[in-house]
């Protein structure tokens, strides 16, 4: 009896420990099957017809409305360099004395010369008036005389060349020659350039031609996020480049502080007409995929199982404590409403900075996830968390009353 009890208990621990795991792994699946997925934070933004601004971006090259390299017209050695680096100077400032002692010299004596042929030739004139003198000798003394004084003017001319002054006012550069240097003609002196006012040069398609004229508003800056500064277009070259199908736009722009400088890297925006009735939506909101681009959507959860019908009290009868009219808990109307996403394919439009046009796919009162994407599929259950929402980074840009 003792061997069979024995058996008859190992083969019921057996089949318990059997019946424990399989009912162990049904109750895990059936767990997970079940399981809720909590709600996934996003930020949303409600899509609503506005006014809307759009623009053209462009990359464009930041120069002076004045600016040269200033160079010698004649060679000669370095005798004086009246300015500093960084200095403002006016119109006619000197900047560069070259080494005139021979020119001066020269000048004195053709002047002393000039003295001698002017009264040779009135000398001729007297002699001709009575009746001595040839008429020849006094064009021949005329001519000298004129000669002469052209002489004069050539060497004054030269040795105002080697005076180098400042054609506009302007900033000068650091200066690129020494004190005592020999300068060959057409030696870079220093740069002068002029920053209360600055230009852009840029291109923008030729599609957008039209819509580009002289007089345009535009904003420029040297970063995405910081366009600041304010100008407008003073020039559209008439030809389209045929390699690259662009047209080059000049804009001229206040410089207030001096903070652009020429050769500076500069973002534009060619600012277009205001239009009415636009839907747009913060460029975050929008999912590109192989099938189209897409958003994702918040509306009120469909899965959710609704409550049986209650009972309803009885004509006269009043509600028991703690219930609605309806005879529901009364914490059921203060239930939070459960919220799902759905996605939704739409068609993008122009893009303007951190906005994008949306022309097909969504309706007044949308409300769509600008942020947290990442983490949804069609149906996820969300919840709206706009504490830190992307949206507000465009609200320049988005649609207003």
């Amino acid at each position: 009896m003792l061997p069979a009890i024995i058996l008859i208990l190992v083969v019921a621990v057996a089949g318990g420990l059997v019946w424990f795991n399989l009912f162990r792994e049904t109750m895990i699946k059936q767990f997970f099957a079940t399981m809720q997925q909590p709600a996934a934070p996003v930020s949303t933004y409600t899509v609503k017809p506005g006014e809307w601004m759009p623009e053209i971006e462009a990359i464009g090259t930041v120069s002076a409305i004045q600016g040269v390299e200033l160079s010698v017209e004649v060679a000669g050695i370095v005798k004086d360099i009246p300015f500093k680096a960084n200095q403002i100077v006016e119109k006619d400032a000197p900047l560069l004395q070259l080494d005139d002692a021979i020119e001066k010299a020269d000048i004195v004596a053709a002047r002393a010369q000039d003295v001698l042929m002017d009264q040779t030739l009135a000398r001729a004139r007297t002699l001709n008036t009575r009746g001595v003198g040839a008429v020849s000798a006094v064009d021949e003394a005329q001519s000298a005389s004129l000669a002469k004084k052209a002489e004069i003017a050539k060497l004054q001319a030269v040795m105002e060349q080697k005076l180098l002054k400042a054609p506009f006012k302007g900033t000068v550069g650091i200066p690129r020659i020494e004190l005592g240097q020999y300068l060959p003609i057409g030696t870079v002196v220093v740069s002068l350039q002029d920053l209360s006012t600055m230009r852009v040069d840029f291109t923008v398609p030729e599609q957008t031609l039209s819509e580009v004229r002289i007089g345009q508003p535009i904003r420029l800056g040297l970063t995405d996020s910081d366009i600041n500064f304010q100008g407008k277009i003073t020039a559209v070259e008439p030809r389209i480049d045929p390699a690259t199908r662009l047209v080059s736009v000049r804009a001229q722009v206040e410089n207030p502080g001096e903070k652009l400088r020429p050769g500076q890297f500069a973002q534009v925006r060619v600012t277009l007409p205001r239009e009415e009735n636009v839907f747009t939506l913060p460029q975050t909101a929008l999912v590109s995929s192989l099938y189209g681009d897409y958003v994702f959507v918040v509306r009120p959860a469909t899965n959710e199982a609704k409550p049986a019908d209650a009972p309803k009290p009885a004509d006269g009868a009043k509600p028991a404590d703690g219930a609605n009219a309806a005879g529901q808990p009364a914490t059921a109307d203060k239930k939070e409403e459960k919220l799902s996403v759905a996605q939704v394919f739409v068609t993008p439009g122009r893009r303007s900075g951190l906005v994008v046009e949306i022309t097909k796919g969504l309706k007044e009162g949308d409300i769509v996830v600008t942020a947290g994407q990442n983490r949804l599929n069609a149906g996820a259950t969300v919840k709206i968390a706009n504490d830190v929402n992307p949206a507000n980074t465009a609200e320049s840009g988005l649609p207003t009353k």
